[in-house]
């Protein structure tokens, strides 16, 4: 996405906001959310401390993304995603079957209310009334159906079309074809939530709603160490009360299959956004050895800041996850929905037009994301002293009010100022992707200074440089061979094996890299797919409305 935008407006300075902001967010909504969910299992299923739990997360994670990079990523992607499904559909069948099907836990789930609302003649705790319902009232303080229509949308074109973790994903498919084809594969398991996750949720508060469904802030202090709720102990409390005791272990390992999935991916991704958008910037010379190392300390300081942020989260939305992530997002994402959207589809829009669009939305979510988490959710039953404007204007409201002064900035700058020449932007915008003229990169002179530095070091290997470097490599001693095979790093023999592309080659691989083309029998597969797919959700959407 950096690389995109400097392409399409050319400049640094957008790449480099692009490269923090993205940093920001695994931070705040994925690194310290993944520890602090997987802390929960633990703790929950060991009973050990939280922050132990987290350590031992932090172990496991690290070791895979250190020794392995990407390609260890991609493979235990793919074998833990059919554990955890196998997993989590045996204890979906367990559920219902515990409860006594589908219809009889809708009916059950409505009544399922803690001793402690009943006892005190309150409110709190009561199961919504609206729960079955995915359109609710734009008034609804949960789930307002104009911020999930539309809030969420502009969320999710964030996440799904921008964010380095999925693009890096499907840049990594053999071609255009195999990368639709992922995406419509990943848009079907996103179906699976609803039944593997949503429904034995509910469930769990129909076996457990004194703990699940804890509405007494001290309450719950002495469950989950949250006085906010214990809902985020739903999945895990099933799993150790309901699941056989054989199977338990296969559900811990499920659990902890789909956090290492998710860590080792946030932990790959943020170091390659640091080390080749940033780091590269202040160490214009830096060496391939000098970038990995430095991209696996970085790992180190997101951790560590995450595991600082943890505290924040159990306090912060009535100690729920998942509102969490999204309250996040709606602050800091928008605005680049916005330029990625008229990037795509707007030729005019141009860099001083997509800088001060993102600066200003910046700015403002920064603001209410400040606002808002200097103030603790208020615990069932307690008075709400947080601002109006934190307790009457919704998130996902926000995210588009956001999303609109973003592009209304953005718009009327690029207007007031020189538009991009034509021949920039062939194959940058949705109405050239099949251009064939060549293009000319408005940072085509940048890029010829850094590719001028890049060279130098391979001229020296047809000197004597070569030669010492080659002998010197061999006596390293045991420990800094260790430490290069940890960390990645190839000997100067290894690096100097490797083939070096002419000119030719390179041009030829950048034609290929650009070419779109589908057989007509992949296009047809793809689109029939796509087509059953969003049939398929609009049904559900239909169903649960």
């Amino acid at each position: 996405m950096p690389e995109y935008l400097r392409k399409r407006f050319g400049g640094q300075r957008i790449r480099v906001y692009l490269s923090v902001l993205a940093i920001l967010l695994y931070v705040f909504t994925k690194i310290s959310a993944d520890l602090y969910a997987g802390a929960i299992f633990i703790e929950q299923s060991l009973h050990w401390n939280l922050y132990a739990s987290t350590a031992i997360l932090l172990f496991i994670a690290a070791l895979f993304t250190i020794t392995g990079g990407l390609t260890a990523v991609i493979w235990t992607d793919t074998l833990q995603t059919i554990i955890m499904i196998i997993g989590a559909l045996a204890l979906m069948v367990l559920a219902f079957i515990k409860v006594g099907g589908y219809n009889n836990a809708i009916n059950i789930f409505f009544h399922s209310i803690p001793d402690t609302t009943i006892y005190n003649n309150t409110t709190c705790g009561l199961p919504p009334a609206n729960s079955m319902n995915l359109m609710r009232s734009i008034s609804d303080g949960n789930y307002p159906w104009t911020g999930m229509m539309f809030g969420l949308t502009i969320s999710s074109v964030w996440y799904w079309c921008s964010d380095q973790v999925i693009v890096q994903r499907a840049l990594a498919a053999k071609n255009l074809s195999h990368a639709k084809g992922g995406c419509i594969l990943a848009g079907y398991l996103k179906v699976l939530p609803l039944y593997l996750l949503v429904f034995p949720g509910m469930i769990a508060r129909i076996l457990f709603p004194n703990e699940v469904g804890c509405a007494d802030p001290d309450v719950c202090y002495k469950l989950c160490g949250s006085r906010s709720g214990c809902t985020n102990i739903a999945y895990p409390w099933l799993v150790l009360e309901l699941m056989p005791h054989a199977a338990r272990g296969l559900m811990m390992a499920v659990m902890m299959s789909a956090l290492m999935s998710s860590l080792t991916s946030i932990f790959n991704s943020s170091s390659t956004i640091f080390t080749v958008d940033i780091w590269t910037r202040i160490r214009k010379n830096a060496s391939e050895m000098e970038q990995l190392i430095v991209g696996r300390l970085f790992v180190i300081i997101l951790v560590v800041v995450g595991i600082l942020w943890i505290p924040v989260i159990q306090a912060s939305k009535g100690s729920e996850l998942f509102v969490y992530i999204q309250s996040i997002t709606s602050y800091l994402a928008p605005p680049v929905c916005a330029v990625y959207v008229l990037a795509i589809f707007w030729k005019r829009i141009n860099e001083p037009g997509a800088f001060w669009a993102l600066m200003v939305g910046l700015v403002v979510g920064l603001i209410r994301f400040a606002w808002e988490f200097s103030y603790s959710s208020p615990a069932c039953g307690e008075e709400d002293t947080r601002p109006n404007i934190i307790t009457n204007m919704h998130y996902l409201h926000f995210g588009i009010l956001l999303f609109f002064i973003t592009a209304i900035v953005a718009v009327v700058v690029s207007l007031l100022t020189k538009p991009i020449a034509d021949k920039h932007l062939h194959r940058l915008t949705f109405w050239t992707r099949y251009s064939e003229e060549d293009r000319i990169d408005i940072s085509e002179v940048e890029e010829s200074n850094d590719v001028k530095h890049d060279t130098q070091p391979h001229t020296e290997r047809n000197g004597t440089k070569e030669t010492d470097q080659l002998s010197h490599s061999t006596k390293l001693p045991w420990w800094k061979q260790v430490i290069n095979f940890v960390c990645g790093i190839k000997t100067e023999e290894e690096q100097a094996q490797e083939p070096v592309l002419t000119q030719d080659e390179i041009r030829e691989l950048e034609k290929k890299g650009n070419d779109i083309s589908e057989s007509t029998r992949a296009k047809w597969i793809g689109n029939i797919n796509a087509i059953i797919l969003m049939t398929a959700a609009a049904f559900l959407w239909g169903f649960y409305a």
